[in-house]
């Protein structure tokens, strides 16, 4: 079993199997059927996970995060999804696609769902040298009543390439939340956010093709068309170019913690769209990737309904290791929202 696997067993939970994903955690797309309407993407790659929440399967599922493939599925689907602080949970028996974002992560109904398995799986792991000791053995603060949470606002990059309803979602959902007590702010993201979603792939391609290429070589023709296309572009990139990426991710590390040191939580769309309606994508990561890139902790909380019936959510990100204020924050926005969203199953 995976550390995460074991844990849960030995914690009584009942494992019922397992979901499917994405090739490898890329962006081939699996059959997996989103339940809000079969003719749109579940999202990627944890895509079963997040539909057999939704689809009330199961409380919780596992999965894991390079990019977006919690946060991103969670979201299509109606659900909570979490991905701890990069090191608070081992990664031991998951499949590398990158060893310097890949997290685990979950998909449940509820906040408290997700603090509940954190509790479970946090914690330092011999086999796993990047873990970290666990400090709290609580996410939740008195779970109580919480004073409302100072809240910050990220708009540019999120405002400008969200679409026009996911835009007036958001700035609807921050409205309420202020007029339920919470301090809400604008924050301006800072100059290294500019690169940081160019300068992941980078190392993501190459690491990706660094634990590939061997299987590669021996089972080329089983391999997927996105997975080798990335692989074989990760064979490309020199190391000069590697080098920078990671310098300025250091950069990026260094601001983003500023900036999440400047509110409780950090809140921005989860994704730029709905679930799309082609199915040969997986969506975008480009909201969620940046904070798997920084490793801070992230929470994607169900916010309402599209126009078309489609699941939203926003995203809610705090500074490293600081899920006890990320999950209480989440918990209080959870219960002003008051929303029970069940897919239109038969």
């Amino acid at each position: 079993d995976a550390t995460s696997v074991a844990l849960l067993r030995k914690a009584g939970a009942i494992v019922l199997g397992k979901t499917v994903t994405t090739e490898f955690a890329y962006r081939d797309p699996s059959p997996t059927l989103n339940p809000w309407n079969r003719g749109h993407t579940p999202g990627g790659s944890s895509s079963g996970s997040a539909a057999a929440v939704a689809a009330r399967m199961c409380p919780v599922a596992l999965g894991s995060q390079t990019r977006g493939s919690v946060l991103r599925p969670a979201s299509y689907n109606g659900t909570v999804g979490l991905k701890p602080t990069f090191g608070r949970v081992s990664r031991f028996g998951v499949i590398p696609l990158s060893w310097s974002f890949d997290h685990v992560g979950w998909m449940t109904r509820s906040v408290e769902d997700a603090a509940l398995l954190l509790r479970v799986l946090a914690g330092p792991d011999s086999k796993d040298p990047t873990t970290l000791p666990d400090p709290e053995p609580d996410f939740f603060k008195a779970q109580g009543d919480s004073g409302p949470p100072h809240i910050g606002v990220l708009g540019e990059y999120f405002h400008d390439n969200a679409d026009a309803e996911v835009r007036e979602h958001t700035e609807e959902i921050a409205g309420r939340l202020a007029s339920a007590g919470a301090r809400v702010e604008s924050l301006e993201l800072p100059p290294s956010f500019a690169t940081a979603s160019d300068d992941q792939l980078t190392i993501l391609t190459v690491e990706a093709a660094s634990f590939h290429q061997p299987m590669l070589e021996e089972k080329a023709e089983l391999y997927g068309p996105h997975i080798r296309e990335l692989i074989e572009a990760g064979l490309r990139i020199d190391a000069v170019r590697y080098s920078r990426a990671l310098e300025n991710r250091l950069q990026f590390i260094a601001d983003t913690r500023s900036l999440a040191s400047r509110a409780d939580v950090l809140l921005t769309p989860t994704t730029p769209t709905p679930a799309p309606s082609d199915l040969s994508v997986t969506g975008s990561a480009m909201f969620q990737g940046p904070w798997t890139s920084c490793g801070l902790p992230t929470v994607t909380v169900p916010s309402g309904l599209s126009a078309t019936g489609l699941p939203l959510g926003i995203q809610l990100v705090a500074g490293p290791l600081a899920e006890r204020r990320l999950l209480t924050a989440a918990l209080w926005c959870e219960r002003q929202l008051a929303l029970d969203l069940r897919p239109p199953l038969p």
